[in-house]
């Protein structure tokens, strides 16, 4: 009886504040897609043909860390976003634990949106330079980074996110048309499949799966998703398509981009496509236009959760713009600081998307179901990709941070 009230108590207490953050269902940390995807030949480049394997390994526990999030839900009806799952399985400590990953992975991913802006707008206009006062220049990659932030300032000051989500939902048809323009460059562009790559670079691999699994960063928005769905019982199959889909997009752009351009091929596949073909400026404008729309949806969970902090005098209109512009300073001042797109996806994907895609959903439903007391072959095989993907997470946000270390000769 006892047992029951308290199981009764907690399911109540999911309704309830008990920490000043705010989940914004608008914040879609799902819609890498189109980042990823530029980033999957310098993975594969990285590791080797048999680092292929790593990436269907990647989907799979994906895939199946986004049934036990459905699983998990089934248990208590009253759980509404990723965070709920983190309280339900830990308390606040769970939910703290949940929301600051998926937080930490927006903000960065946001940083790497300007980067990658900066990068390919270099790429399409090379020499561009403004003299400043006192005979300062910016020039580059950096004049781009900042002119991109200035036009999207005005994105996140916005309340109504509702056009910015269709304009961003768009993301997977824009992802197909880059590996079509990609491919057309290839074949009718003429720069043909000339490279035969290595089999295997071990050295190379914990780079390759972070990258692998950057691309699988989706699951906090699962729970959203699920409840949205008329038939909830179609879930897991609507999620084996996507799964099965987006898994064919990266691997198919993985082995188009190793085989144009080898070892030579960059952090973005679109940074070696020759800008003279007309195919290749379509992939690199399509891959401009995206990360435009889907900043704000990035950083404006970031900037209500900062606000909730403050004291209810100051939660108004103007306190809004005035975090929401801090906000954006601040990316800008880190991705002109540390202009590394590889190195920056790279260790989101193996400290943070490794961690909210893969080891909160494993463990929760372990502590939810209360598998965790049974040794049975669900849980074994649970227990395997937890430690598969501590593994990944501290092997891949080592060589990161040894990468960027050694790029600034620290």
């Amino acid at each position: 009886m006892e047992e029951g009230m308290h199981k009764d108590d907690k399911i109540s207490a999911l309704n309830k504040p008990l920490i000043i953050v705010e989940e914004e269902e608008d914040g879609d940390i799902s819609q890498n897609s189109g980042v990823g995807i530029l980033s999957v030949p310098y993975a594969l480049a990285s590791g080797g043909w048999l680092s292929l394997t790593l990436l269907f390994a990647i989907a799979m526990a994906a895939f199946y860390a986004g049934v036990l999030i459905k699983k998990c839900m089934d248990k208590n009806s009253n759980i509404r976003t990723y965070p709920d799952i983190g309280e339900l399985a830990f308390g606040k400590i769970g939910r703290l634990i949940v929301s600051v990953s998926m937080y930490m992975e927006l903000y960065l991913v946001s940083i790497g949106f300007l980067i990658l802006e900066g990068d390919n707008l270099n790429e399409l206009f090379p020499n561009v330079e403004l003299e400043l006062v006192a005979g300062l220049t910016i020039s580059g990659k950096q004049f781009f980074v900042i002119l991109v932030a200035l036009i999207i300032l005005p994105t996140v000051w916005l309340d109504d996110m509702n056009m910015l989500s269709y304009v961003s939902a768009s993301g997977v048809f824009a992802s197909a048309i880059i590996i079509i323009s990609i491919s057309w460059t290839a074949t009718i562009g003429g720069v043909g499949f000339s490279h035969k790559g290595t089999l295997l670079n071990l050295s190379g691999i914990p780079t390759s799966v972070s990258l692998y699994a950057f691309c699988y960063c989706a699951h906090p928005v699962f729970p959203t998703l699920y409840n949205s769905m008329r038939n909830k019982h179609q879930f897991s199959n609507v999620l084996f398509v996507c799964f099965f889909l987006t898994t064919a997009g990266y691997a198919s752009m993985a082995i188009i981009g190793y085989l144009m351009f080898g070892p030579n091929v960059q952090s973005q596949v679109t940074l070696n496509l020759p800008i003279d073909k007309l195919s290749s400026r379509v992939a690199i404008y399509t891959t401009l236009v995206n990360p435009i729309s889907k900043y704000a949806l990035m950083t404006t969970p970031i900037t209500n959760a900062l606000k909730n902090l403050l004291p209810r005098k100051y939660k108004n209109r103007f306190t809004k713009i005035l975090v929401s512009t801090m906000m954006v300073t601040s990316t800008v001042i880190i991705a002109l600081t540390v202009p590394l797109f590889g190195e920056l996806m790279s260790l989101v994907g193996a400290f943070l998307s490794v961690t909210a895609s893969i080891l909160l959903p494993c463990s929760c439903y372990l502590k939810i179901s209360g598998k965790y007391r049974i040794l049975g072959c669900e849980t074994i095989a649970i227990v395997a990709i937890i430690v598969a993907a501590v593994v990944i997470g501290i092997a891949g946000t080592y060589t990161s941070l040894m990468d960027i270390v050694h790029h600034f000769n620290i």
